[in-house]
């Protein structure tokens, strides 16, 4: 991530409460993770749980993306996403 974005995640992270909780929650699974591949063996319901962790950290993951992505528009409307076509479609 770029200076710019990180510093747009460090905003939201203290300025929007739904980019926070799924920051936290995030990091709580990435603690459980780590947890789960520092042991050498993992039972059957342990394996399942990482990969179950794997999964929603991921959709976290995505909301967050989704998120800085709908600030970054809102912050520059004119930027390079979007701007091919949007403006055909308003002429």
């Amino acid at each position: 991530m770029n200076a710019q974005g990180q510093d747009l995640r460090e905003l939201l992270l203290q300025t929007d409460e739904e980019f926070h909780r799924l920051a936290a929650k995030h990091h709580e699974l990435e603690d459980r993770l780590h947890e789960l591949t520092a042991k050498h063996y993992l039972s059957e319901p342990e394996q399942v749980e990482e990969v179950t962790l794997k999964k929603r950290k991921l959709q976290l993951k995505d909301r967050m993306e989704d998120i800085l992505r709908r600030r970054r528009n809102q912050t520059s409307p004119m930027g390079s996403s979007g701007a091919s076509g949007s403006a055909d479609a308003r002429s």
